[in-house]
């Protein structure tokens, strides 16, 4: 019988529907990983893995799961995956793209909005009891409407994010690795170079996935070229951000503020220097987390598994 090893707890409606494909392993942990002694030992006797980002599989992870016939990751990136690996090992490595576009999106934007209007700071100055009269200038933020946008990284999430700017009339700028030209007619988008986008941008959102490319590409040097207001929004990966540059950009006041939903070591650490900054907000990587998606997202990887261990193609694998 196969095995089927799940590393965090899923509803039972998707437990069952495994079930019928397989004996299932289930972490019985929503918000704690599985430890990585227990993982390794686990996926030994494992046909097929459902894991989160927080499981690292490597060549140390792979060179025991000799039995191993997909893993079904859930979410759209994958680079806590050795897909070559994976592949030298005959292993299907899948995600979970376009069902969660719109709902990243809409977290980004609702970010976006959070640190232009200083939504945070308000909230903390009233709960504080610091309220006492209302002043011409009290937490005064920062227009959307009628500035200009850069996102970096035109991918589905990128298009879905400039599609939301539509009735903010920005002017929209944006960088890839390619150009865009169905976003260029539709969402009136403007491809420009890197450090036009910095330089420009009253608000540089990145959406990108993490790549060679793209590590460390908001670093010092990129911070230097924003305007010194500037917002900065990430909710693609956090290893495209230099940390301690972000800081210091912020300390210094070379932007203006930052709406994180991802980082570089997930959890933060509860004394991080970012955490003590009015002018950064940090989230705990929710950009999908809407109920609708996450189930749309389990489903996925349920379906993925059901295929290849049927002996069919899976619906969304990845190539590297």
């Amino acid at each position: 019988m196969d095995k089927i090893l799940v590393t965090r707890k899923i509803p039972d409606k998707f437990v069952q529907q495994l079930q019928q494909l397989g004996e299932v392993q289930m972490w019985n942990e929503e918000f704690e990983p599985m430890p990585r002694e227990q993982f390794l030992k686990e996926i030994e006797e494992s046909t097929a893995c459902f894991i989160t980002l927080s499981e690292k599989i490597d060549e140390e992870c792979l060179k025991h799961a000799e039995h191993l016939k997909i893993i079904a990751n859930l979410a759209v990136g994958y680079d806590n995956i050795d897909v070559d690996s994976a592949t030298k090992h005959d292993i299907d490595v899948t995600n979970t793209p376009n069902v969660l576009t719109e709902t990243t999106a809409e977290l980004g934007f609702t970010l976006m909005l959070t640190v232009a209007r200083r939504i945070i700071e308000a909230e903390h100055y009233v709960q504080e009891g610091n309220w006492k009269s209302w002043g011409p200038y009290l937490l005064s933020g920062k227009d959307v409407h009628g500035s200009t946008v850069g996102i970096y990284g035109m991918g589905e999430i990128g298009k879905s994010f400039a599609r939301r700017l539509q009735g903010f009339n920005t002017e929209i700028l944006y960088h890839n690795r390619s150009r865009h030209e169905d976003a260029e007619q539709q969402l009136n988008a403007q491809y420009v170079s890197f450090d036009d986008l910095l330089e420009r941008s009253d608000f540089v959102v990145c959406t990108a996935p993490l790549t060679s490319e793209t590590a460390d590409k908001f670093n010092a040097t990129a911070f230097s070229k924003m305007k010194n207001d500037a917002i900065f929004i990430n909710i693609g990966r956090g290893a495209i951000v230099d940390e301690e540059a972000l800081i210091e950009a912020l300390e210094h006041h070379q932007i203006g503020g930052c709406g994180l939903d991802v980082l570089r070591e997930e959890p933060i650490r509860f004394d991080h220097p970012l955490l003590k900054m009015n002018n950064a907000v940090i989230l705990p990587h929710i950009g999908s987390a809407s109920v609708v998606t996450r189930d749309r997202m389990i489903q996925l990887c349920v379906d993925n598994i059901k295929a290849i261990l049927q002996g069919e193609q899976p619906l969304t694998q990845v190539h590297n």
